[in-house]
């Protein structure tokens, strides 16, 4: 390898490094917050097939066990409800957990820069 391959190769490297460099925000906030928007709808649908809650929603005034007298009627809406309760909660939780995930991707990069130049001050 000669000198002139040398330096040509390390500047397009550098131009490379550069170009990433001012690409990287734009792709944080478009193409990778798209895909982290479609992991947080595909990890929502998964837990709500996860936890049945759709199932018990649609059941809620079908007797459980066939019985149709006025208690197992009661008893099943009721039983009913309160899996809905706990199953809704539980969803809840991961809504907010996701919400929390996207905050975090969009507040990162921001974090990030001010922390380096917080740290690059008091040096």
């Amino acid at each position: 390898m000669t000198l002139g391959t040398a330096i040509i190769d390390s500047g397009k490297i550098l131009v490379q490094f550069i170009w990433d460099l001012l690409y990287f925000p734009f792709w944080w906030y478009a193409r990778g917050f798209l895909g982290i928007l479609k992991w947080a709808l595909r990890f929502l649908n998964y837990q709500l097939s996860s936890t049945g809650l759709l199932v018990w929603v649609m059941n809620l005034f079908t007797p459980m066990f066939g019985q149709r007298d006025w208690a197992g009627i009661m008893i099943s809406f009721f039983m009913r409800c309160i899996q809905i309760i706990a199953r809704g909660a539980l969803m809840i939780f991961w809504l907010v957990y996701v919400l929390a995930i996207i905050s975090l991707w969009l507040i990162a990069p921001v974090y990030i820069l001010y922390q380096l130049v917080v740290q690059l001050t008091l040096s």
